[in-house]
């Protein structure tokens, strides 16, 4: 950890890059499997799950790059392989394939736990004192919660 003048201790710093890590892994592994979702889908309302899935996919992807950008500003380096990210994640990949209510379910359970995820790396930032990333992890709850509403409301 870069010895940083921004007003954190470095074990604070340490602290809260771990808690970016553990987000950005579980929200790459979520990424894939919306898009893979998006690819894979069969069922009547095709075109609109379809979309569905790839605007939440591209939401996801845009929101891995923002996670790996704060953890920079803290001095720490993103994940830099695909297995340090499945080491870190608590999230499962698909195994099988799935219809598309399963694939619904499958997805909003994993939002549903990076909601919880959240709403505790919300806390611990706010104790440590770094409101920016409290305030960082606080947006992308809003954008999980807004996504678990859209996938409930699908099933």
């Amino acid at each position: 950890m870069k010895n940083l003048n921004i007003g954190l201790d470095n074990s604070v710093k340490e602290k809260v890059s771990d808690i970016l890590k553990h987000i950005l892994a579980d929200t790459y592994v979520l990424y894939y499997k919306t898009q893979v979702s998006h690819w894979n889908i069969e069922d009547p309302r095709f075109h609109s799950l379809h979309e569905m899935f790839e605007e939440q996919y591209e939401q996801l992807q845009d929101a891995t790059d923002e996670i790996a950008e704060r953890m920079r500003t803290l001095g720490a380096k993103a994940p830099l392989g695909l297995q340090t990210l499945l080491e870190a994640t608590k999230l499962k990949e698909y195994e099988k394939d799935l219809d598309a209510n399963n694939m619904i379910k499958s997805l909003l359970e994993d939002h549903e736990h990076l909601i919880i995820e959240l709403r505790q790396g919300i806390k611990t930032c706010a104790d440590l004192g770094d409101d920016g990333n409290a305030d960082f992890l606080t947006a992308r709850l809003e954008e999980h919660e807004k996504t678990a509403w859209m996938l409930r409301s699908s099933l």
